[in-house]
């Protein structure tokens, strides 16, 4: 049988991985088998190498087990299943991991797109992959599904064109969240971060303003920026519409909560990193509206027109490009705080 290599949690421990030849998945007729050109690497990926992998089940004694990586593919079609309708071989083509019937891909399922190939079981065009134009780079296009992340995000804010938001972390997500809020014609944007070439990626994709939150005071350059409001108790606060936390660290909820006018709106789409004390009584004298934003319900092949339209502007958020064949230097960077800003995996040196 013909084999492939493929990414997995690593057995050595923590914060590693294992490229390992496992077999080449063969599809039935109602599957296609997608030849990977290119998979972004996310924090996801990176929490699973932090765990060791995932928890087994109950019954197996909650041991980690190792488990396949990769959820932000972009590749050809190799191969289609007789009754697969749409769809040919050569086709380039995003996924949508959440349709998967053995599971997530890459997130606890039995397949991972940081491999050569990925099966793309009970496969249906618009449901489990979308086709992109030949134009688009498939390392641009691997960032579908972290700007499907983005868009419900926005779309959660329910941001409007005159509206005034603040997004804090300049990650992918933070800056598709600011491509996104541009494209629908938001007044203005700020991007709050701590490491300044981030800043400069957020004002090249089309911020309005940045913040550096480690020297600046946010409250202050949000007041300068959007104009002067009040809570509830006409206390002096930022005329801000609209928080996005995409950081994930706890001093976010504790600046939104010092800057929040009354009726103002904080969307968390970042995953937690610890847990923060959150000022409930500062919340209650702004009325500010907590929202939550997870994944993207219905926005995974939304954005791949327009992701397809405006693939230059969204190819900034590409900071490095590292081939399968050193997918181990790829990891360390993703692993290494600070060090890089998208990490996209590229399959061009595979045969």
């Amino acid at each position: 049988m013909a084999t492939m290599k493929s990414v997995r949690t690593g057995t050595g421990g923590q914060n590693k991985i294992d490229v390992v030849d496992t077999q080449r998945p063969v599809p039935g007729p109602k599957d296609a088998l997608l030849r990977i050109r290119a998979c972004g690497i996310c924090g996801t990926d990176t929490a699973f190498l932090h765990m060791g992998g995932m928890p087994a089940r109950a019954q197996a004694g909650g041991e980690m087990v190792s488990i396949p990586l990769g959820h932000e593919p972009a590749g050809e079609i190799a191969e289609v299943g007789a009754e697969v309708a749409g769809l040919k071989a050569g086709d380039r083509v995003v996924v949508n991991p959440q349709a998967a019937p053995s599971g997530i891909i890459g997130c606890g399922g039995r397949h991972g797109a940081m491999s050569e190939y990925l099966l793309i079981e009970n496969c249906v065009v618009g449901q489990s992959v979308a086709v992109f134009p030949d134009y688009v780079p498939f390392d641009v296009a691997a960032l579908n599904e972290p700007m499907a992340v983005a868009r419900h995000c926005v779309n959660r804010s329910e941001a409007k064109p005159g509206d005034k938001v603040v997004i804090f972390g300049a990650g992918p997500i933070g800056l598709g969240a600011t491509i996104w809020l541009k494209l629908r014609g938001v007044e203005h944007v700020v991007v709050a971060d701590v490491i300044p070439e981030r800043l400069e990626t957020a004002l090249a994709v089309g911020a309005d303003a940045v913040v550096n939150s480690a020297t600046e005071d946010v409250t202050a350059r949000l007041t300068e920026l959007h104009g002067q409001a009040a809570n509830a108790l006409g206390q002096p606060r930022a005329g801000t519409d609209i928080y996005i936390d995409a950081a994930g660290a706890p001093a976010v909820f504790n600046a939104t909560v010092a800057a929040a006018k009354w009726g103002a709106k904080l969307v968390m789409v970042a995953v937690q990193k610890k847990g923060a004390d959150i000022d409930l009584g500062g919340m209650l004298r702004s009325e500010l509206t907590l929202i939550a934003s997870q994944g993207y319900p219905t926005e995974i092949f939304e954005v791949t027109p327009e992701l397809a339209e405006h693939h230059e502007r969204f190819a900034r958020l590409i900071s490095h490009r590292v081939p399968f064949s050193e997918a181990d230097r790829a990891f360390d960077l993703a692993l290494t705080p600070g060090a890089a800003e998208k990490v996209v995996v590229t399959f061009d040196d595979q045969p």
